[in-house]
């Protein structure tokens, strides 16, 4: 699927969902309410560097809809040409983003960075085959 007269696509993206539910529940992320994430492919976007995007329903649209908080993780045409390492660090970073409260806000890069998601990342791979942190104690 390709950008048509300027106009971004989006796809769902089940095979993404499923990884973001593995890593959610290897490293024990239960503020993150995974019926309330949604995973999908953009194509068509002009953004040079960006490999990923976390959106949330903010406060204002919850209350006017009278919904709770969702989020979605989008994922640009650049991140399906990385290594799956470097997808799973995609993954662990926007998943980072979703505060403990999953009220609609986010967590900023102050938190959300390199050493950070390179941390979580060596849980993940060190714990995937074994379960999740809480089962280890962590």
């Amino acid at each position: 699927m390709v950008k048509k007269n300027g106009v971004l696509k989006y796809t769902d993206a089940p095979d993404l969902k499923k990884r973001m539910d593995e890593v959610v529940q290897v490293l024990g992320m239960k503020h993150i309410d995974l019926s309330r994430v949604e995973c999908l492919r953009s194509f068509g976007s002009s953004s040079r560097g960006t490999i990923a995007r976390c959106h949330a329903l903010g406060k204002l649209m919850q209350n006017a809809m009278k919904m709770k908080a969702f989020y979605a993780i989008e994922f640009l045409e650049r991140f399906d040409r990385m290594n799956r390492k470097e997808q799973d660090k995609v993954i662990i970073h926007e998943l980072m983003h979703i505060p403990k409260s999953f009220g609609g806000g986010f967590r900023h890069h102050d938190f959300v960075c390199e050493k950070n998601v390179d941390l979580l990342h060596e849980k993940f791979e060190s714990l995937k085959g074994f379960g999740s942190l809480e089962r280890w104690g962590g």
